[in-house]
């Protein structure tokens, strides 16, 4: 390998470190209000579809607006749209509790 090659695979793997991918990763819908999320074009748009309650999802980007999360998100490679994040808990590995389907938050 050139000593260019070198340099630029270090510099990509400094980047990688220094600025990890937005990817939050699996996360679940988890509306305590029982009814189905809304999925809007942007934050505050028109709503194009809704998940229920423990549907999987993947998160891909995150926006605060104001002081309110929103999360882009695709469910199986396929590109959703965004959703009001205090809805949606991204467990973490060996976190059982919250990989149950979605529940009323006063049920758990």
């Amino acid at each position: 390998m050139t000593l260019l090659l070198k340099g630029a695979a270090a510099a990509a793997i400094l980047c990688a470190a220094a600025f990890p991918a937005v990817a939050v990763g699996e996360c679940l819908v988890d509306d305590p209000t029982g009814t189905p999320l809304n999925v809007r074009s942007a934050p505050n748009g028109t709503i194009v579809t809704t998940l229920g309650n423990g549907t999987r999802l993947e998160v891909i980007e995150e926006k605060k607006i104001g002081t309110k999360p929103w999360l882009f998100v695709t469910r199986q490679g396929e590109r959703l749209g965004w959703v009001f994040g205090a809805y949606v808990v991204c467990p973490k590995a060996g976190d059982v509790r919250a990989l149950a389907p979605g529940q009323p938050a006063e049920q758990r």
